[in-house]
Parts: C-alpha cells; sequence; structure tokens
C-alpha cells in the first residue's frame, strides 16, 4: 500500500522511544535472536516516472509524518564489527524474523532462512525484518576485502486477500514488497518509503529507494505464485566515489531484480541521486542493511534467505 498519499486513515498513536527501542537506536547492535524469537516456530497474532498517488493502494499522511519525525529523531546506526557468532549465524541463513506488533496473521520459521506467513485481511502497512543484518560494512564492504559482495533473497506470493482500506473490500489492494533496510526503520512502513530503504512492490510493480513520494515505474505487479527476487551488488568503485579528506567511503551499488529465477531488470543506485528521486543515505555499503518485507493487507507469502531454496542461481 503505497504511500503514495491518501488522507484519512487514522494510525494509532505510537511513542518514537518506544519504536527506537523495538528496533534499537542503542547498543547492542544486533538482536539476540533466541530472546526475540520463542523455541517455537509457530507465531500467534502479535500483542522512473513519479507517481503521485496510486491507483491500487494509499498509505496515510499520518503514517508518513510519523516516520519522518522517527527518522529525524533517530539517526542511522553507525556499525560495528559482529561477533563471530553472530555473523556465522548469518553466514549459516540462521536468519530469524522481527515481528512488529501492527502483524496480525500467523508466522512460521520453517527451517533456517526459510519463512511462511500469513496476514489477515485488512492488515495495515508494517515490515518484517531480519533479526540481523545480511551486509555488515565492517565485514563484507569491498574495502576490507577487496572484492564484491551480494546480497539476496526471495519471496512466493502464495495468496492475496482485502486490502487494508477503510472503503469497499474491491477499493484498495493488498500485497508486499521486497526490500532491504538499515536500522533504526519506522516499522509501520514499507521498505523504500524512508531513508536507508528500498522496496519493489507487487502492486503496480513500482519500486522506492528513500522515497515517500510515488516511486519510479520498474516491472509489472507480481503474479499469484510467482517468486520474486531482489539483490544488491557491493563493489568498489575506484576513486569516483571515495571522499580522502573526509574519509568518506561510498560503493558502487548495483541492485537487480528477478521473477521466477530469472533476471530480468535492475539499475545502478547512483541514478537515484536526482531532486525528484531523494538520496540513497544508508545503502552505499556503509551501514549494515537487513532483509525486509513490507506487507499490507490480507497476504500469503513464503520468504527464502538460504541459497539452497532459491530459484535464481547466483
Amino acid at each position: 500500500m503505497k504511500n503514495k498519499i491518501q488522507d484519512g486513515l487514522k494510525a494509532p498513536p505510537t511513542d518514537g522511544q518506544e519504536a527506537a527501542t523495538n528496533y534499537g537506536s542503542e547498543p547492542p547492535p544486533y538482536h539476540n535472536w533466541q530472546e526475540a524469537v520463542p523455541d517455537t516456530t509457530t507465531f500467534p497474532p502479535p500483542p522512473a516516472l513519479g507517481l503521485l498517488s496510486s491507483g491500487n493502494g494509499n498509505a496515510s499522511s499520518d503514517d508518513a509524518e510519523r516516520a519522518h519525525e522517527f527518522c529525524d529523531k533517530f539517526p542511522l546506526r553507525l556499525p560495528i564489527k559482529p561477533p563471530a557468532t553472530v555473523y556465522t549465524s548469518v553466514q549459516e541463513y540462521d536468519l530469524r524474523p522481527v515481528l512488529p506488533k501492527e502483524c496480525h496473521g500467523t508466522f512460521t520459521v520453517v527451517s533456517k532462512g526459510r519463512w511462511k506467513g500469513s496476514t489477515k485481511a485488512r492488515n495495515g502497512d508494517f515490515l518484517i525484518s531480519t533479526s540481523l543484518p545480511l551486509y555488515f560494512p565492517t565485514m563484507d564492504s569491498p574495502f576490507v576485502t577487496k572484492k564484491g559482495k551480494t546480497i539476496y533473497f526471495e519471496v512466493k506470493l502464495l495468496g492475496l486477500r482485502e486490502g487494508p482500506g477503510l472503503g469497499p473490500p474491491s477499493s484498495d489492494s493488498s500485497g508486499l514488497s521486497i526490500g532491504f533496510i538499515a536500522h533504526p526503520y519506522p516499522y509501520w512502513r514499507s521498505p523504500g518509503w524512508e531513508r536507508g530503504s528500498i522496496g519493489v512492490f507487487s502492486d503496480d510493480g513500482c519500486r522506492f529507494v528513500n522515497d515517500s513520494w510515488g516511486g519510479r515505474e520498474f516491472t509489472s505487479a507480481f503474479v499469484v505464485g510467482e517468486t520474486v527476487g531482489l539483490g544488491m551488488t557491493f563493489y568498489h568503485p575506484g576513486t569516483s566515489n571515495i571522499n580522502l579528506k573526509g574519509k568518506v567511503k561510498k560503493c558502487g551499488v548495483g541492485i537487480f531484480f528477478t521473477r521466477n529465477g530469472h533476471l530480468v531488470g535492475g539499475w545502478d543506485l547512483h541514478e537515484e541521486v536526482d531532486e525528484d528521486a531523494g538520496s540513497v543515505e544508508g545503502l552505499e555499503g556503509d551501514f549494515d542493511l537487513y532483509g525486509a518485507i513490507g506487507l499490507f493487507g490480507g497476504v500469503d507469502f513464503e520468504v527464502s534467505f538460504n541459497r539452497a531454496g532459491w530459484l535464481w542461481k547466483m
């Protein structure tokens, strides 16, 4: 449900400090999944052309304003070197979900790096994030390793029901988005809408990069039964993106998108650097990046972070 602004959908008040605490703006920087996720694997319901409006779904202006206030108040968390056990967990696909209270439905961790979920009809916007980053600058940056780094995962759209709107069921779409985020991130917003995030959306195929105002046309709407994947490749840019005086090192970043195991599109991240598209803050290889799935309305889906389960072969 895009943030192509629509008034009238009132969101419940959320305390900014609580939101920051949930996703962590202070150390420790990484979720302890053993505390964040219970032993049981079944989760009950928890307590490029600019498009100014969507023909499918629209998020509320209240949600957008809350998110902007959140991002102004809580800057992106500076990365630190992860403990060896944390880094190993990610390499072994032991990635657990962080579910916000806005998630109403059921959720199952099927196996390492494989999730399955179902949200209730008319569920409002929210995102599910991995508990650990897929990309650590202190470990994975091409400036550290002297080689490129690719992160990627896939989502299968299994079914759609009523959208989150307050009008007739046919007046608003349900759907999902696949993306990456830097924390802390407002969990009532889909990836791509706020700083430090990208996302591609199922309802109209638009792509968003740190963009609260409409996104860009990119691909066609996802089809029920289809598997889509999103990846980011970080590479050494030579000297073009290195500010030696300020010691700021920004990676070159290529973004790619797959459908049913086939590469079908992509773009250079720095194409987005213009007045209309917004910035690329947080996405140039200098911050931890987490896998994220945005959800709105009633959606059935599967997620695979485990290479063995991907349709696309890297």
